[in-house]
């Protein structure tokens, strides 16, 4: 994948991102002015609702109705009879008929008492089957605080089975209002902060409360039972917070939804880096490996071209000399192809290892001569203790661990290695590795352990190697329960094994 087609990829994710979190905001914001519109209108309908409640529980207590025979009539409208006692009950202030218990309707036989706005309707149901009108009927009413004197039996000449009285007031008690508003609320679970503003036919203006909203939303009541030419307001705030507790499960579904989506694509898109690295190294290594295959089967083609060709056959030092270097190349061609096997066998989990005790420091002896004589230039250095180190591992395994360090540090390192073995509590070695060069850049640090991962310098093929050394030696101690880590200073790189005992 080349870097044009990723960076579409890219800018193709980035897009479906922004188009996401853009569509689920909108989406929510829609939502958001549905459910406000739904939280006015049921606002609305809890005003109505609580003055249409208002103005029944008030017809209770100021209307009262009576049906009873014809016969009664008479009694019933008689001087100091049951109808100046009722009169006498009404008390404008309060807007009621006082107490009528005192009055002993019940006793009377022949009359029915009906109370409420609707009193009317229920004596026409009570009093006649068939539901015929009464004409004959007279409803007092009174708008101020004078009550008559005295009603004469002559101002109810037309009645003949029924009476309807009623107290009637353009006043609003406010503060009861604001109490049958605040439980209708309280019972569809909308805990608005509100209050009610009265305007009445003197243009007199009353707040249920006095507290100021900030941007109140305000709705006005559509109830009949308002006196004409007045108006009646609700103002409330804090919806917001009601209207996010309604969606909320709107809200916490979409953004699951949309980090779900932006997890995929990053997800996604570390897979497609992932690839574009791994095809990277791939072309890289296919290109060392050509690299470092071409040298010696170029020098044993040469070697044998050379026996062949120019008769050295009969010079027996030539042609042993072209043979060893045959011989060479063949060898190092072999430990190349089998550092390509070992790694895939550590990929494949089915490398066994072969345990046994032997002593760290002879290792360590063995390693140390061997570089010296490879590396003549460089200076390696065993701080060598008094007593044996005893270590159970694979010898073979540990000791090719230990070996692609310090082929590392003779290679790239500086010109002093030295190689350091100490007892940690008697619960472990520590195995310090350490040579002067300069290193590498510390944001290489975690990478170079990595499998076909080489610090570049430069040119690809001035790095000699496939990048598996470092893996392979990661791999074999963590597979003997030990670990390994780089430090990085002034004085140069050390590699630190610490090893079980």
């Amino acid at each position: 994948m080349n870097k044009l087609n990723f960076n579409w990829i890219l800018y193709l994710i980035a897009i479906v991102i922004l188009a996401t979190i853009g569509i689920q905001t909108y989406w929510n914001y829609k939502n958001y002015q549905v459910n406000k519109k739904q939280l006015v209108n049921s606002v609305q309908q809890v005003l109505d609702g609580s003055v249409n409640g208002y103005y029944e529980l008030k017809a209770m207590n100021s209307t009262i109705g009576f049906s009873f025979n014809q016969d009664m009539d008479t009694e019933f409208f008689k001087d100091d009879g049951v109808f100046d006692s009722i009169v006498k009950e009404i008390d404008l202030a309060r807007e009621n008929f006082g107490n009528l218990d005192s009055v002993r309707l019940n006793t009377m036989e022949g009359v029915q008492v009906f109370r409420g706005r609707y009193a009317d309707s229920l004596i026409r149901e009570s009093h006649n089957p068939l539901n015929k009108s009464f004409n004959n009927q007279v409803r007092i009413e009174t708008h101020d605080h004078e009550l008559k004197d005295s009603i004469e039996l002559k101002d109810f000449q037309l009645l003949t089975s029924k009476v309807i009285l009623s107290i009637s007031s353009d006043t609003l008690n406010i503060k009861q209002l604001d109490s049958l508003v605040g439980d209708k609320l309280n019972n569809q679970n909308l805990n608005l902060n509100f209050k009610l503003v009265y305007k009445a036919l003197d243009s007199s203006v009353s707040h249920s409360k006095e507290e100021v909203f900030k941007d109140p939303l305000e709705v006005y009541s559509k109830s009949t039972f308002l006196p004409g030419g007045s108006a009646l307001s609700m103002q409330f705030s804090n919806e917001t917070m009601v209207l996010l507790k309604q969606s909320m499960t709107g809200i916490i579904i979409s953004t699951l939804l949309v980090l779900a989506i932006i997890s995929s694509l990053f997800y996604l898109l570390k897979i497609i880096r992932n690839q574009k690295q791994l095809a990277e190294v791939k072309n890289d290594l296919i290109s060392n490996i050509t690299h470092e295959f071409k040298t010696p089967i170029s020098t044993i083609g040469v070697a044998l071209e050379s026996i062949q060709n120019f008769d050295v056959i009969q010079d027996k030092e030539k042609t042993k000399s072209y043979l060893k270097m045959s011989e060479e190349q063949l060898k190092k061609l072999n430990t190349m192809v089998e550092k390509l096997l070992e790694t895939a066998t550590l990929d494949s989990d089915e490398i066994a290892l072969s345990k046994e005790n032997f002593d760290l420091m002879e290792l360590f002896d063995s390693l140390a001569e061997h570089y010296r004589i490879s590396f003549p230039e460089k200076s390696i250095v065993l701080n060598k203790p008094d007593n044996e180190f005893a270590i159970v591992a694979d010898r073979f395994h540990f000791e090719n661990a230990l070996s692609n360090i310090i082929d590392n540090a003779a290679k790239y390192g500086g010109s002093e290695i030295s190689i350091t073995v100490t007892k940690n509590q008697g619960k472990a070695y520590s195995i310090v590795i350490h040579d002067n060069g300069a290193g590498f850049d510390p944001s290489e640090k975690d990478k170079v352990f990595d499998k076909f991962y080489r610090v570049q310098k430069g040119n690809t093929h001035d790095v000699k190697g496939f990048g598996i050394g470092l893996f392979y030696t990661k791999a074999i101690i963590e597979k003997h329960g030990g670990k390994i880590s780089i430090d990085l200073n002034k004085t140069g790189t050390s590699f630190i094994i610490t090893m079980p005992i």
